[in-house]
């Protein structure tokens, strides 16, 4: 069998980057199951509701949906069941301190296969206020009208 090689996207978390402002980001792996892969390989999956949580030592990743597999038997995985996330102890290690601050939380960004391994894109964020949204939703619709007279212009 052929050795896959490069990055195949899976589900991005669009909203997240609107509801948090982010810190830092990481990538970790994911245990999953046989079924679990077969569905992500069919470009199955949702990062709406997920976040990460620490028990002990160990980070987990809660509420990500794998739909099941449509071949799968009673094998098969639970959509919403709680995976583990595997990083570097001290990855690991630097984001369980900053999970324990308060108002820290662990968001999944985007879920993708790098090498033929399933991958997360794990982020820090703090959650952003209604008025910090309205406020880069402006600057945003500001921006791209800057950019559109630019563009007018040089088109003259």
């Amino acid at each position: 069998m052929v050795k896959q090689t490069g990055q195949k996207p899976i589900a991005q978390n669009r909203k997240a980057r609107h509801d948090y402002h982010i810190d830092d980001v990481v990538e970790a792996g994911l245990v999953l199951t046989g079924t679990e892969v077969k569905s992500l390989r069919l470009g199955r999956a949702s990062l709406v509701d997920a976040f990460g949580s620490v028990r002990g030592k160990e980070l987990w990743l809660q509420n990500m949906h794998i739909p099941e597999y449509t071949h799968g038997t009673w094998t098969n995985h639970e959509p919403r069941r709680t995976r583990k996330l595997l990083l570097h102890r001290d990855e690991m290690e630097k984001l369980i301190r900053a999970v324990e601050q308060q108002g820290v939380t662990l968001v999944p960004l985007s879920l993708y296969f790098k090498d033929g391994y399933a991958k997360v894109e794990l982020a820090t964020a703090r959650g952003k206020k209604d008025y910090d949204k309205r406020h880069a939703l402006a600057e945003r619709q500001a921006n791209r009208e800057a950019q559109r007279a630019l563009s007018d212009r040089s088109r003259r």
